[in-house]
């Protein structure tokens, strides 16, 4: 199961482990338990506090890696390769007493939920939000005895998925009940069963000291504007709904200037890193429902959707983008019930099964070059008389036996049976005339919409919701300042983002410097 180069790198991690484990094999006869059977024999070959067990679990191939003695464990049910190697690694380690990294106060959070959590998350291997999730519950099994957790693979249990109604990946049960759905760190879930954290966040927020520069977002634009600013000695806060945006849902990134290829979830942490290397406040899990500018001379004021306000004398603004919706009847219905947004995440669930795209620029022709290779069929639905994409995607695409393209057609309809999705109906735009298409499946691409609706009347947005910036990153209200894929900036790129953050940030300091005497600041004296 282990490649060289994965059994030199396990092996490494292994001897931080502190306490015996053992792993506790419930296995059938068919190929993944004898696959996983070697998995586990090749794993405990690699240290001599890892021993092997058969366990009677009713998930089978499945396998609990437990502390030897106790009820301290987590499950795995399926093999954790791919994106959940590393959920491996990091499990192994932590039940075996290898401490995590986690802020030392969230984890006494998790230490003190009082109440009895039985979680079960659905992930993919292909998924590159749920090792986020897995890693999280597992850590807060291992920390809190009256919590367990069982990561269990989508694609092998087809027949469990089907009856629970999953359709789309990472969804989490608690206790038998949904629990949430989509990307989510130990914060977020700390947060939605501890009901005291909101409002403990609030006070802490509301008694911070001014900002001379105060990013909202935590995308790339938002990374290196924080990076830029604290660079200069100024006091500096980021505030994020969720540190990383859309990049975290980012699969392969291979245009990145120095790096050949990357993750979004790898690229994020390597953020988040570098922002955490300067004295940065960051205020992650946090949402921005309104900006007051500042009247001359006086502190701009961001008041939080959990109530609390932060003041600062510069803003840059780095709100984002998300998915563009259809914005058609049943799509809110049936979203996550057949209707998705990431085919990295969710195509495996729908193996050998009818689907549709919608969109075709490169991110739709990409997914359903992508989904070609698992489902039954494909339909592709453009609006346009021509797709858009790449002449080579669209060369790939056109040789795929199983991919219906629909040009000049416009989606005016999900259907399903109130549980899932069962069909959607289009326009034919050059006759007018109606149609119908029975699946099980449909993969929205159709480009980002900014994340600006809170800004309205506050900034000059443009027609599309995009704030207006200069060369400088300047917006229409002295001393705020924006930049990446939420503002007037064209080609919305990793790069273009991380570049016009960095502009932002010297154009605030630049503003900073030039303020008359009377406002000078404690870092401008300490500078003296």
């Amino acid at each position: 199961m282990l490649d060289a180069n994965l059994t030199q790198q396990l092996k490494a991690y292994l001897v931080n482990i502190r306490e015996p484990i053992e792993l506790v094999a419930s296995l059938g006869d068919d190929a993944k338990s004898q696959q996983m059977r070697e998995l586990i024999d090749e794993i405990a070959a690699l240290s001599d506090k890892i021993t092997t067990a058969t366990g009677d679990d009713a998930r089978r191939p499945s396998f609990l890696i437990r502390r030897t003695g106790t009820d301290i464990g987590v499950r795995f049910a399926g093999l954790p390769m791919g994106h959940e190697f590393t959920s491996l690694v990091l499990a192994l380690l932590q039940v075996g007493g290898h401490p995590s990294k986690a802020a030392q106060d969230l984890l006494d959070q998790v230490r003190s939920l009082d109440g009895d959590y039985r979680f079960e998350t659905y992930f993919s291997l292909s998924c590159a939000n749920c090792p986020d999730v897995v890693q999280a519950l597992n850590l807060m099994a291992v920390l809190n005895p009256r919590v367990t957790h069982t990561a269990i693979d989508g694609a092998l249990f087809q027949d469990e998925v089907a009856s629970r109604k999953v359709m789309a990946v990472p969804t989490v049960f608690l206790n038998g009940e949904v629990f949430g759905q989509g990307r989510m760190e130990l914060e977020q879930i700390v947060a939605k069963l501890d009901t005291g954290a909101s409002a403990r966040a609030a006070a802490s927020i509301a008694a911070k000291d001014a900002f001379d520069v105060l990013v909202v977002g935590g995308g790339p634009a938002g990374a290196a504007a924080a990076i830029y600013t604290a660079r200069k000695g100024i006091r500096t806060g980021i505030l994020a709904e969720r540190f990383g945006g859309q990049v975290a849902d980012t699969m392969a990134i291979e245009n990145l200037v120095s790096v050949p290829h990357t993750e979004g979830p790898k690229l994020v942490a390597d953020l988040e890193r570098h922002v955490r290397e300067y004295d940065v406040d960051i205020m992650n899990l946090q949402r921005a429902e309104e900006l007051i500018p500042a009247p001359e001379g006086g502190l701009h004021e961001l008041v939080l959707e959990n109530g609390a306000s932060l003041k600062a004398r510069t803003i840059i603004l780095s709100t984002g983008a998300r998915w563009r919706q259809m914005n058609v009847p049943g799509e809110d219905a049936y979203k996550n019930k057949g209707v998705a947004y990431c085919p990295h995440c969710d195509g495996p669930l729908f193996k050998g099964k009818r689907v549709a795209v919608i969109g075709g620029g490169n991110s739709g022709v990409e997914a359903a070059i992508d989904l070609a290779g698992l489902v039954a069929h494909v339909t592709l639905i453009e609006y346009d008389t021509d797709l858009r994409a790449d002449a080579v995607l669209q060369r790939k695409l056109a040789s795929l036996s199983n991919v219906t393209i629909i040009t000049a057609a416009l989606t005016t309809e999900v259907h399903g049976d109130g549980d899932k999705v069962t069909a959607l109906s289009y326009r034919d735009r050059t006759h007018g005339t109606m149609h119908r298409v029975e699946l099980e499946g449909i993969f929205v691409q159709i480009g980002l919409v900014p994340n600006t609706e809170w800004l309205a009347g506050s900034i000059a947005l443009s027609p599309r919701g995009e704030i207006e910036v200069d060369d400088r990153g300047h917006t229409s209200q002295p001393g705020i300042f924006a930049a990446g894929d939420a503002t007037t900036v064209p080609f919305k790129q990793i790069v273009i983002a991380m570049g016009a953050g960095s502009t932002a940030a010297l154009a605030a300091f630049d503003h900073l410097i030039r303020l008359p005497a009377e406002e000078t600041h404690d870092w401008e004296e300490a500078a003296e």
